[in-house]
């Protein structure tokens, strides 16, 4: 069966959110606070600017993260620009 440029897409997408969710997740047990830049770190680059970001919206709707405030980004190509600290919720997480 042959997919479409659009299916191909979408099955990145897919896997590019899982992967993160898996790392945003694991980065939480391992550091008190995390950010964008952190991700970054650990993961392949994702196809859209947008979807590191969106990863951290995700993981905190499932009550896996939230949010404690903002820092100056450490990624030379974001130029000092803000960017959200996380940390871990541990009120109704299993640790």
């Amino acid at each position: 069966m042959r997919m479409t440029a659009a299916a191909v897409l979408e099955e990145s997408k897919a896997d590019w959110f899982e992967d993160a969710l898996f790392m945003i997740d694991q980065l939480s047990k391992a550091n008190l606070t995390m950010t964008a830049d952190d991700l970054r770190k650990v993961m392949r680059p994702a196809p859209n600017r947008y979807w590191a970001g969106n990863a951290f919206s995700q993981a905190q709707s499932a009550g896996l993260i939230e949010w404690v405030g903002y820092r100056k980004s450490t990624t030379k190509s974001r130029k000092g620009a803000p960017v959200s600290v996380w940390k871990r919720k541990t009120e109704g997480v299993g640790q």
